[in-house]
């Protein structure tokens, strides 16, 4: 069916969604035809806003909208941990949690040669940096999703990592194989970090 354009660009923007089909897609743009226009504008702007405000964390990697954020900037937590993970909502699941008061250090991806995704490619050089940078680190927990490329991925910094002297633990394996870390609910994230070894 030919919808008219303003209608169709929508249709078309939508889809550009991760998980949003063409049949979702139209109930999406039929729905914001349904909504008041102040509505429409605020989602707009906040659209705009997520852009155009959130940045990377120059220290971790985590998104922000102050530079450091405000994880790297608390003098509480402990700064003689760091955890790698994959992905900023890594970081949000990890938080959920409310046990881990250490730092962490954000990779963007994971080592995925079938991709064409390699070391050079993730946020690894800045990992390096920052534990040359900073004695007091004495650990790092790699937190990467337990699937294949998250596997390739630690068994690369920890093969990097272990002529540091610095400790390099792994989450255990209280985490679904294949299973992403953000979608983890609290308790397994916490048995998992209780039970993490060294590699």
């Amino acid at each position: 069916m030919q919808y008219p354009e303003a209608i169709g660009r929508l249709i078309e923007s939508f889809t550009k969604l991760p998980g949003i089909g063409p049949k979702t897609a139209i109930r999406l743009a039929f729905h914001v035809l349904d909504m008041e226009e102040d509505d429409v504008l605020t989602f707009a702007k906040s659209l705009v806003s997520a852009k155009r405000d959130i940045k990377y964390c120059t220290v971790c990697g985590h998104i922000t909208d102050v530079d450091p954020c405000s994880i790297c900037t608390d003098s509480h937590r402990d700064e003689t941990v760091v955890c790698v993970v994959q992905d900023s909502r890594d970081v949000i699941a990890m938080e959920k949690m409310r046990e881990y008061r250490g730092k962490y250090h954000v990779l963007h991806g994971a080592i995925s040669p079938m991709e064409g995704i390699g070391p050079e490619d993730i946020n690894v050089s800045s990992l390096l940096t920052r534990l040359q940078e900073n004695e007091e680190i004495t650990e790092v927990i790699l937190a990467t999703n337990p699937n294949i490329e998250g596997e390739a991925t630690s068994m690369y910094l920890s093969r990097l990592l272990k002529p540091t002297g610095i400790r390099v633990t792994r989450l255990a394996h209280g985490l679904p194989v294949g299973g992403d870390l953000e979608y983890a609910d609290e308790v397994t994230l916490s048995r998992a970090m209780e039970g993490r070894r060294e590699l």
